[in-house]
């Protein structure tokens, strides 16, 4: 390649624009390209996420690249997101051989390596699950026999009001079971006829390897109950499928308890290895790791049994009061601080915004928005405050803009937030008639917008 295109390649690699790489390689005909111009394609679609694509680009030099340390980072950089850690290892090792000292070769192979051993620890896990399945080995004991559950749920009236259903009838649990497509296990059908769905006192369970959460433990707000009628059931709104279908986790089972992350990771009974009417075991999946997914309990009641009480990881202090700085001294996205600054029907807006937050705070200990109350108002306000300044914003338009508010808002933002829950709060504003459609463009009606104006004036 001549020095302008190498200068050309290198800028765009420096601006993430991966795409522009790609397309003008591209132009160049295949047999024309020299073993500089193939790997930085495989570079290219690394950056994009097409793995296999990129793999295919670096087969074409393998040979020529056998003494190249990059050639051989960027084969186990595409296997490593392949989720094929060992082949990952081998290659990022390689690459430390031919060149030692790189730290980041280092860091990549001994991430690798942990991937392996947890992948390999899983699958030998998983075969032995099969083949006591085959041989019909499972236990019959009654569940929860010598353990008391009168202590086990907290009462709070947030547990009671987000998760708490009636006890559900044979009737209701055959629905369910038909509509998710999984037998659920004995034990969670005891302890949901002991109470049916809610927050456990004790939420956090020991992990053997580290999670987007913690290092040694993972975390749970609720137990999702038997049923329908409340978002945090396992067909509620906010329940299993909606989890799968609009988060992305994997088909693999049922989501069982929500986490404090606000959908980033969650805890699946998984039917791999034991069938759709099997007995399944319990998982943690990690959406922040790319739907990692990191073994918890053989069975629902090892898992429930092994809850322990979050005081003895306790940083919810710590969180809170981080969360509760953020809200009063962050500062406000651009665009935030855009749309609050002609704001004359409400005095201090910024005041105001930041005082309801602190509310969402101190309930929840952390800051996310949700499906309840205080949350629909941020919602409400965030929608009052960007068609107040773009009237001509479509629904399309307005939820491709709302996460540059507070979401992903900077120090005044949430970190990430569930695309699913804002279409959903859109959909019952429209049904109630308070958002309204006109020529295309959506608005509150003016009613609706003076409620939300005397809520932000009253906070």
């Amino acid at each position: 390649m001549d020095q302008a295109l190498i200068e050309q390649l290198n800028r765009w690699h420096e601006e993430d624009e991966h795409q522009l790489i790609v397309d003008l390689l591209l132009t160049v005909p295949e047999e024309e390209r020299d073993y500089e111009a193939v790997s930085r394609l495989g570079r290219a679609y690394n950056n994009l996420g097409l793995y296999d694509e990129a793999l295919d680009q670096l087969k074409k030099i393998a040979e020529a690249g056998q003494q190249d340390p990059v050639w051989h980072f960027r084969v186990g950089f595409a296997h490593y997101h392949l989720k094929r850690y060992e082949e990952a290892a081998q290659a990022f090792r390689t690459s430390d051989k031919l060149e030692t000292g790189n730290q980041n070769t280092e860091s990549w192979l001994r991430w690798s390596l942990q991937k392996a051993e947890k992948q390999q620890r899983q699958e030998l896990r998983m075969a032995a699950k099969r083949a006591a399945a085959v041989e019909g080995s499972a236990s019959e004991e009654v569940p929860f026999s010598n353990m008391s559950l009168e202590d086990f749920w907290d009462d709070s009236e947030y547990a009671k009001k987000a998760y708490l259903s009636e006890p559900p009838t044979d009737e209701l649990i055959a629905s369910i079971e038909e509509e998710l497509g999984y037998k659920l296990p004995a034990s969670y059908l005891a302890l949901m006829k002991q109470q049916n769905g809610g927050i456990p006192k004790n939420t956090c369970f020991p992990t053997e390897d580290p999670t987007s959460w913690a290092e040694d433990h993972i975390a749970i707000t609720g137990i999702l109950g038997i049923g329908r009628e409340k978002s945090y059931s396992l067909c509620g709104d906010l329940g299993s499928q909606f989890m799968i279908e609009d988060w992305g986790y994997p088909d693999i089972g049922v989501v069982i308890c929500d986490c404090p992350s606000a959908g980033h990771d969650v805890v699946m009974l998984d039917y791999r290895a034991c069938g759709r009417d099997g007995e399944p075991e319990v998982i943690h999946v990690d959406q922040e790791s790319d739907y990692e997914i990191t073994f918890l309990a053989e069975n629902f009641e090892a898992f429930i049994r092994g809850l322990v009480s979050e005081e003895e990881y306790d940083t919810s202090e710590e969180d809170k009061e981080a969360a509760l700085y953020k809200v009063a001294h962050g500062k406000f996205s651009s665009l935030l601080e855009e749309l609050c600054t002609p704001v004359s029907e409400v005095e201090q807006i910024d005041q105001k915004i930041r005082s309801i937050c602190t509310r969402i705070v101190e309930e929840k200990g952390y800051f996310s928005f949700h499906a309840d109350v205080l949350s629909y108002l941020m919602y409400d306000v965030q929608f009052w405050l960007y068609t107040k300044s773009y009237p001509d914003t479509t629904q399309e338009q307005y939820l491709a803009v709302y996460e540059k508010m507070i979401a992903f808002g900077g120090e005044f933002g949430q970190g990430g937030y569930a695309p699913g829950w804002i279409s959903e709060w859109l959909d019952h504003r429209k049904k109630e008639g308070r958002i309204i459609q006109e020529d295309g463009h959506i608005r509150f009606t003016e009613q609706f917008a003076a409620e939300v104006i005397q809520q932000l004036r009253e906070a």
